[in-house]
């Protein structure tokens, strides 16, 4: 089953993730009523759709994933948490804030952690999981927003140890 949500604009168009209802609103007009032009498929499953609205002529994208189980987040502290996507995008944003990282390149990464995490079969993971896979894509994207976010995860809380990551990093 694939989803939609209206409420997030790409390109002229909406990110769409959650229940379709009926057919998309224009962005421009809000018309309810709108065809479909062109249909695309990326690697994870998901659906990019060129519509064109039948009230204003205007044309928009939509881009519907599907919605897959994805694992609770088990805390170091034991407690449970549905996994959100918005989270993990804002912490990996911060890190690469000011960085010459695209939007294209954190969505991806992103999409990655969360495919994986459905892909694993497993009811509950460790956000330590997750957060070995944040810190991997970040290595390999840029490792400005790698040390960025191994500050915080790994806990370098002195110069030196920020300095041995920065080492073990180069020699890498």
């Amino acid at each position: 089953m694939l989803g939609v949500l209206t409420d997030t604009p790409i390109d002229g168009g909406y990110i769409c993730s959650g229940i379709v209802r009926g057919d998309m609103r224009c962005p421009y007009c809000k018309h309810d009523s709108s065809r479909v032009v062109d249909t695309s498929h990326d690697m994870r499953g998901g659906v990019r759709r060129r519509r064109e609205c039948e009230n204003c002529g205007q044309r928009f994208s939509t881009y519907e994933r599907p919605i897959l189980a994805t694992p609770l987040i088990v805390k170091q502290d034991g407690t449970r948490e549905e996994f959100d996507r918005d989270k993990l995008a804002r912490g990996i944003r911060i890190s690469c804030a000011k960085r010459p990282v695209s939007a294209a390149d954190i969505d991806r990464l992103i999409g990655e952690i969360e495919s994986t995490l459905q892909t694993m079969g497993r009811s509950e993971v460790s956000s330590r999981v997750v957060g070995d896979m944040v810190i991997a894509g970040l290595k390999e994207l840029d490792q400005i927003a790698y040390i960025r976010y191994a500050i915080v995860y790994l806990g370098l809380d002195d110069l030196r140890a920020i300095r041995t990551e920065i080492d073990r990093l180069l020699e890498g």
